[in-house]
């Protein structure tokens, strides 16, 4: 019965609306207003005609799945309202599960999680290709290895070395480069000086003070890296 109400009551909203070429008032409601409403009407008397038919005679499984409708609808607009801070929940139990992803858990301001070998591995991008660096404040510069280097597009005949370096296998000679871009997560630095190792020389890539040193601050808290950008 409401069903056929509902149609009947749209059957007529709609003929009004031809009547009047909805250009004047029906009912003492502008054509947009009265539309919606009659629109909305009609979903429901359709919505309370089919649980009408499906739970007749039911009344307590009614008002059950009614119960269970409004709690999960509670719901969901509590998770609307707080769904920055959900967000921010779950970056940080991302960055738990993936030790060296660079994940922003507020503006400009990115933690990194310690690998399991103990050390700080760095998911970051060069020139927009990802690599990954070891968080190094003993580096006086960023330092790529050759094979990196090769990834970012510098071939033998682009590299000079020709700057002396000090590295775990002993002294050696690294080629200077400046890098368009740096980024660690939301952080981007410009023109970042570089060096490139020779082949062999290193055994990953080298976050290093000429990065470090432009942002507004970076710390330790036991087993997270947190970067804080100027920006």
């Amino acid at each position: 019965m409401p069903g056929a109400i509902g149609l009947a009551l749209l059957a007529f909203g709609l003929a009004a609306l031809v009547w009047t070429h909805g250009e004047r008032a029906i009912l003492g409601l502008p054509p947009e207003e009265f539309a919606r409403l009659t629109a909305l009407t009609a979903l429901v008397l359709f919505i309370s005609g089919s649980l009408f038919s499906r739970y007749r005679g039911r009344f307590a499984a009614f008002v059950g799945h009614l119960v269970s409708w409004v709690v999960i609808f509670i719901g969901l607009i509590v998770l609307y309202t707080h769904r920055v801070e959900l967000e921010s929940v779950a970056l940080r139990v991302m960055a738990e599960l993936r030790p060296g992803a660079a994940v922003t858990v507020a503006p400009g301001e990115v933690s990194v999680r310690r690998g399991f070998d103990g050390a700080f591995v760095v998911r970051g991008a060069a020139n927009e290709t990802p690599l990954d660096f070891i968080f190094d404040t003993g580096a006086n510069v960023v330092v790529l290895t050759a094979d990196a280097a090769a990834r970012l597009g510098y071939g033998a005949d682009d590299l000079a070395y020709r700057v002396p370096v000090l590295t775990a296998n002993g002294r050696t000679l690294a080629a200077p480069i400046v890098l368009d871009t740096l980024a660690v997560g939301d952080i981007v630095e410009t023109d970042v000086r570089a060096l490139v190792a020779r082949p062999d020389a290193l055994p990953g890539n080298l976050l290093g003070m000429s990065f470090l040193d432009r942002l507004d601050s970076y710390e330790v808290r036991r087993d997270v890296l947190v970067l804080r950008g100027r920006g």
